[in-house]
């Protein structure tokens, strides 16, 4: 089968085409036919060097995808061959990721595509969609009539935020810089911030009279330690990145602090398949590109600056 292969740890231009051995699903598994893969932050970061991961080259990474199934693996009775899913498989010790025509994965962590989407659609929601949920909907739980700052809104992340928070009954205040204020606005945020000539902290402080917003998502990292002093006394904060500083603030304030990294599970796919066939929930999809052009998409993970999600075509339909 086609494959891209990572041959080394490094820059997007040591991407390499080949062909590989095709996979045999074992018990538990399918085999998956991708159409579509889509492209993360996360995948820039095992590229540049996946030791932490457990990843050791030569390996294919990418780590969402929408697809048929092939075919099924000894005790799989809920999927048969033909069908449409989608899925975002592990990143630790996995070398076989979705850069590629087939992908063997556990049944357990896949779930039908919504009907709603195309498949270039599917794929650039399990990941980033994923984790915004998890973090505003498991962790935050965010209520109705609360308000939540959301910094980097219109990434792949931060996109999905916003609209997962909209439909949970929330006031949304959303930053990003200046090219992106209008997407902000079509996503459904109440309040746009231009981080790059406001203080995010300050308007949202503004705009709640001064008590803080009662929940903070930051998915861009550096924003934690600045948003504690803009967060309501018994607030929560939740980041998908590291953060660093001096975090006592939030201690006499009885603040929490959630770090999120995304377990994979079928359960939450099919949660947020409710809110995508209710048109509460839609993949910002910037850009479609060929497998071969697996380059490009990197460039703009690197850049730190892309709008929603760059999604690969990698099979016919």
């Amino acid at each position: 089968m086609r494959a891209i292969v990572l041959p080394r740890f490094g820059g997007p231009e040591l991407f390499e085409v080949r062909d590989v051995p095709t996979p045999t699903p074992g018990p538990g598994q399918v085999l998956v036919r991708v159409l579509v893969s889509g492209t993360n932050p996360v995948d820039a970061k095992l590229r540049q060097d996946g030791s932490w991961a457990g990843l050791q080259p030569p390996s294919v990474i990418g780590y969402d995808a929408s697809g048929v199934i092939e075919q099924v693996g000894p005790g799989v009775t809920e999927f048969k061959a033909g069908d449409e899913v989608f899925y975002t498989p592990e990143i630790f010790g996995n070398p076989h990721g979705t850069y590629a025509e087939l992908n063997v994965v556990p049944a357990s962590i896949i779930a039908r595509k919504p009907p709603s989407l195309s498949h270039e659609e599917a794929a650039a929601v399990p990941l980033a969609g994923g984790t915004a949920w998890d973090a505003l909907v498991r962790r935050i739980q965010l209520r109705v009539g609360e308000t939540v700052l959301i910094h980097g809104g219109a990434g792949g992340v931060g996109s999905f935020a916003v609209q997962i928070a909209k439909a949970m009954g929330a006031r949304v205040l959303a930053t990003s810089g200046p090219d992106n204020l209008e997407t902000l606005r079509k996503l459904g945020a109440d309040v746009v911030i231009n981080y790059r000539s406001e203080d995010p902290a300050q308007v949202a402080l503004r705009e709640t009279g001064g008590q803080g917003v009662d929940a903070v998502f930051d998915t861009v990292g550096k924003n934690m330690i600045p948003s504690m002093p803009a967060t309501r006394a018994g607030g929560r904060l939740a980041t998908i990145l590291g953060f660093s500083g001096d975090v006592s603030a939030f201690y006499p304030r009885n603040q929490t602090l959630h770090g999120v990294f995304l377990t994979r599970e079928r359960r939450r796919l099919e949660e947020m398949t409710v809110l995508i066939e209710r048109k509460q929930m839609k993949p910002l999809v910037e850009r479609v590109l060929p497998l071969e052009q697996v380059a490009e998409a990197h460039r703009v993970l690197d850049s730190g600056h892309g709008r929603g999600k760059v999604v690969l075509r990698v099979g016919g339909k």
